[in-house]
């Protein structure tokens, strides 16, 4: 009988170190490295006050062709918000004579509007909050949008490690390529940094496309204070095509005062 009592004994103390402690985590941090192409469309290239084309043979030749960041998940059990980080637009200014750009400048310039995605994870939402400045007035907006359902996803079988945690690999279509995805199902909830490509349960650490990837570097355990999930109440709210309209008309007044001289850089 005392034999059988220390086999159980050892048995569960065993069993107890074996058990992944990330399996318990609730609440904490999700750190993504992040990287997307530009669109050369949104790059204006202005030298000695002539506009060049991207590309183009008077053009700088080390203009940057992708942007990387940082993403935060900071989540709860039941909500989460992304932060992104060195997401911000900059301003390259070059100033030389026609053989070539003697000097540079980079500057990084604050857009006159904040915007912020929380996570509703047990409605499985996006929510999103655009604030604009203007004069000394403060406009608020908030838009909805569900999980997107997966199409053609894909199970390989195969599995690797990131950030401490065993991922399941799938591919899935999306904008005309093939995305790879790695996912974990030891995390509370289901989540991706890509709306539409989210598995049916699990957190997704690792994403790629040829135009844009997230990977995981950490994943922390931490107490998350309910304020920091919160987000106004009294935002106006409209739908999402509203909100991208809205979006793009302040980003585009933004970028025409960038160039004709109203911010730091420009002409």
């Amino acid at each position: 009988m005392k034999q059988t009592s220390t086999f159980l004994l050892l048995f569960l103390v065993i069993f107890s170190l074996s058990t992944p402690l990330f399996s318990q985590i609730t609440s904490g941090i999700i750190t993504y490295e992040g990287m997307r192409k530009l669109d050369p469309s949104q790059i204006k290239v202005v030298i000695n006050g002539d506009v060049v084309q991207p590309g183009s043979p008077d053009a700088p030749p080390d203009l940057p062709d992708v942007v990387n960041f940082s993403q935060q998940l900071v989540f709860d059990k039941q909500a989460a918000k992304e932060i992104r980080e060195n997401s911000g637009p900059v301003i390259r200014r070059f100033e030389g004579g026609p053989g070539g750009p003697a000097s540079r400048e980079t500057i990084k310039v604050e857009p006159p509007f904040t915007e912020n995605t929380y996570v509703d994870l047990g409605n499985q939402k996006y929510i999103r909050i655009l604030e604009i400045k203007k004069d000394a007035q403060v406009q608020k907006y908030r838009s909805e949008e569900t999980y997107k359902k997966t199409q053609g996803w894909q199970e390989t079988g195969k599995t690797k490690k990131i950030a401490g945690y065993t991922c399941k690999k799938a591919t899935c279509p999306w904008k005309g390529e093939t995305y790879t995805i790695w996912y974990t199902t030891d995390l509370p909830f289901t989540y991706s940094p890509i709306n539409g490509l989210a598995p049916e349960k699990g957190v997704v650490l690792e994403i790629e496309g040829t135009g844009e990837a997230f990977k995981a570097s950490k994943v922390e355990n931490k107490q998350i204070p309910e304020s920091e999930l919160s987000f106004s109440a009294d935002a106006h709210v409209i739908s999402a095509d509203q909100y991208e309209d809205v979006r793009n008309k302040a980003m585009a007044d933004f970028r025409q005062k960038m160039f004709s001289g109203g911010l730091p850089g420009g002409n």
